[in-house]
């Protein structure tokens, strides 16, 4: 009971700090860092056994493993093999390699010097991956490289954890005994994969015919720590084990069920982790040590951070997304206590640095929130430096684009993919660019497609962006479509830029940027969640798409209104792209078939005006009001798309069928 009240005291200490950093606009993991100073045994010491709130912590960690696990598809792990192994030992060899070295020369012996390289190598997965996951870059290019890492140093845990007593001496290994050790892990993970892959399925559907939440919240916990206790009876990682159940979860339909009943105990447990952390540091020795400990503090996060850029710049990744990256992992990992709690107890280091330790340790945790905010702007200061002399250089090259009129999409995932296919078979030129190098090299021979970062302008330039008619951008970076967008407008005023987002908010900040089109998945995605469901209680077709009009005119006045406040005719223009010309193919079952243009009542009754017509692959401009109109006809309206949807009905056939194919500013 004890322990119990003690938690009570831990969970009242937390909302308190946690409601004064929402006050001060500070991340709540912070609030817990604060919390498990205030509770420490070097203030307050409201917690005596702390040995528990660890071990409860450690569950935390590996629970937002197990949910990053279940979140990855199989194509998005099978594109991480390459990132894992090379950012991953290219940032771990590096880091050991230079704080070993600097140690050495420093007059310490090679084996602290390599002790301190294993600490300074790890990062916090819990920290890192809450706060990509609570700002939706988990699936950015930043996202992808930067869990790579974390994943690999995970994986670098069990050897860290037998170099230590290694490195102290107190543990000798024949080359026999490591090859026996390597063995047993391989074929125990391979058993626990094997049996998974076949009887994990049939698992999952009895319980889920149980339709009992509590059997599958058991079901799920006990996947979760089994396979991770497994994993650490084996040397390994605990975190890691639940890492790998997350990801054979991954490819049952029943993953999305899981991870809700997971959620809320993984935010308590996580932040008890945080709260842990926080009861190491030593306030005392902090207060007596605090420009030792700020300039230490400054050291690792500056080296840790240039220390971090080869393993993104290697893989063919631009600049500012390796220095996001190297500023995301630029803390101690939360495996590092562990390792430094098992040198303190081998001597290989004292004391005041192993305080020392602890104390920069927490200061880096507690920065990091800050560090990924500022993030952009460090990255975008850093890129921009180098655009002077892009800009030189491009200045004394011919672009090697030789397209005209053509279509720039940037970014070729799932989306990038459906455009490029209809653009082709469309007849429409087009260019690709995508981050990602294996996509680039995958596709390379069936595709026009390049690697490069569309925020640079000489990228943009060898593109083709001052003659191309459309550019589509279609990545899950918001800062990036943010820059882009910026850039392509102030290097071609005529071009027509159409950017996806992920929220309705960032709509009209990227309408101020430049963009003629945002479109929102949330709105969007809402649109077709209502569809789907009318269609299965038989609602008329026309119906649901006269509910989809009205919503989308709904989106567009509130739109407007976010982006309210111009201050010339230029800005002006710039926000009213809505209002052009589209074309709607006349359907067959459209009541304006055989009927007279004069007599369509198409300008009068919807604000429609018909500036021409393709019939038979002829052009027929500026039509005569006797002119008859035919099924096939393409049809040129120019109006603003919220009278072109409401109208959209009126054409006939279904809602694809009568999609605008080309859209033209005013």
């Amino acid at each position: 009971m004890e322990q119990l009240h003690q938690l009570v005291i831990l969970f009242l200490l937390a909302i308190a700090v946690s409601l004064v950093c929402n006050k001060l606009k500070i991340m709540p993991m912070v609030g817990f860092l604060l919390t498990g100073v205030l509770c420490g045994p070097s203030m307050l010491g409201l917690v005596e056994d702390q040995e528990i709130i660890n071990q409860i912590a450690e569950l935390g960690v590996a629970m937002l493993l197990f949910t990053i696990g279940i979140e990855l598809s199989v194509d998005a792990l099978n594109r991480l093999k390459r990132p894992v192994f090379m950012g991953g030992s290219l940032q771990i060899g590096l880091t050991v390699a230079f704080v070993a070295l600097a140690c050495w020369l420093g007059g310490t012996t090679i084996q602290s010097g390599i002790f301190w390289g294993c600490l300074a190598a790890l990062s916090s997965s819990a920290i890192v991956l809450q706060i990509f996951q609570k700002k939706g870059y988990t699936s950015t290019p930043v996202g992808r490289i930067t869990l790579a890492i974390l994943v690999f140093q995970d994986i670098m845990v069990a050897p860290f954890m037998l170099c230590v007593p290694l490195l102290g001496g107190a543990l000798t290994l024949s080359l026999t005994e490591a090859l026996f050790a390597v063995c047993k892990v391989v074929a125990v993970l391979g058993g626990v994969l094997l049996a998974a892959h076949f009887g994990l399925a049939r698992l999952m559907d009895a319980v889920m015919a149980t339709r009992a939440r509590e059997i599958l919240l058991m079901t799920t916990l006990a996947l979760c720590f089994g396979i991770a206790t497994l994993t650490e009876s084996l040397g390994l990682s605990f975190s890691l084990g639940a890492f790998l159940a997350g990801l054979l979860l991954a490819r049952s339909p029943y993953s999305m069920s899981v991870v809700s009943g997971i959620l809320p105990y993984r935010d308590i447990f996580l932040s008890l982790f945080f709260i842990s952390v926080g009861m190491m540091l030593d306030v005392g020795f902090f207060l007596s040590h605090m420009g030792t400990i700020l300039a230490f503090t400054a050291v690792f996060i500056v080296v840790k951070f240039l220390l971090s850029l080869p393993a993104a710049l290697m893989q063919g990744y631009p600049l500012h997304t390796a220095v996001f990256s190297g500023l995301a992992l630029a803390q101690v990992g939360e495996f590092s206590f562990v390792l430094a709690a098992s040198g303190l107890s081998l001597h290989l280091f004292s004391m005041e640095e192993y305080q020392l330790f602890l104390a920069a340790s927490v200061l880096t945790m507690m920065l990091t929130p800050l560090l990924i905010s500022l993030a952009p702007r460090i990255s975008g200061a850093i890129v921009r430096r180098r655009k002077i002399r892009e800009e030189e250089e491009a200045e004394t090259s011919s672009s090697s684009c030789a397209l005209h009129d053509h279509l720039i999409i940037v970014g070729f995932g799932i989306s990038g993919k459906h455009l490029a296919l209809v653009a082709r078979e469309s007849g429409i030129a087009y260019n690709i660019l995508e981050m990602n190098p294996d996509t680039v090299h995958r596709y390379k021979d069936t595709e026009p497609i390049m690697h490069g970062d569309a925020s640079q302008p000489v990228v943009l330039e060898h593109l083709g962006v001052d003659k191309a008619r459309v550019l589509a951008i279609i990545i899950s970076d918001p800062a990036a479509v943010r820059a882009i967008t910026e850039e392509a407008r102030g290097m071609n005023p005529n071009l027509f830029i159409v950017a996806r987002t992920r929220f309705v908010t960032e709509v009209a900040p990227l309408r101020r940027l430049g963009a003629d089109v945002v479109i929102a998945e949330e709105f969007e995605s809402s649109i077709e969640v209502f569809s789907q469901v009318l269609s299965r209680y038989l609602v008329p077709q026309q119906n649901i798409e006269a509910f989809s009009a009205r919503l989308r005119r709904a989106n567009y006045r509130m739109i407007r209104r976010m982006s309210a406040g111009v201050s010339n005719l230029s800005e002006m223009v710039d926000r009213l792209p809505d209002i052009g010309v589209q074309a709607v193919r006349l359907c067959a079952d459209s009541p304006l078939c055989g009927v007279r243009l004069c007599e369509s009542d198409l300008r009068r009754g919807h604000g429609l005006t018909v500036v021409a017509i393709l019939r038979d692959k002829e052009m027929i401009p500026t039509p005569d009001p006797e002119c008859v109109l035919c099924a096939g006809d393409v049809l040129y309206l120019f109006s603003s798309t919220e009278k072109l949807l409401a109208a959209r009905p009126l054409f006939g056939g279904s809602v694809q069928e009568g999609a605008g194919q080309q859209t033209q500013p005013a």
